[in-house]
């Protein structure tokens, strides 16, 4: 079961804009929901979805205030801020649900308001 150095390695790719480095985590048949965007199946699905998301934004910076593991899933949740092009910033509360196969992760989740992310400041 992975732990909390798995767990920052995995959201260090996210806040290096890494999707290689991203996907690593991922089983090459994962399931991947971001808010309410239709769910991304397969790893290069992922990658080209994320590597789309990462291109949109100028940044982004997570805070994990806590996480469990229970049976073959784990849970964190805490506050992300995403930097904009036009040098704005959004600072919302995040949950994710992460079901795991081994090592990898089989079904990501990502409970995230981002219908403010690409509003004009």
């Amino acid at each position: 079961m992975p732990d909390k150095r798995w767990l920052e390695s995995l959201f260090n790719a996210i806040d290096r804009k890494q999707a290689g480095a991203f996907t690593e985590h991922l089983a090459d048949d994962c399931s991947f929901t971001l808010g309410n965007n239709p769910t991304i199946h397969g790893r290069q699905g992922v990658h080209e979805m994320v590597s789309g998301f990462f291109d949109s934004i100028a940044g982004l910076s997570h805070e994990i205030q806590q996480f469990w593991k229970v049976d073959d899933a784990l849970i964190c949740h805490g506050s992300v801020t995403y930097s904009r092009h036009d040098g704005s910033e959004l600072h919302v509360p995040f949950a994710n649900v992460m079901l795991l196969a081994g090592p990898l992760i089989s079904d990501y989740r990502i409970f995230v308001d981002t219908s403010q992310l690409y509003l004009s400041q």
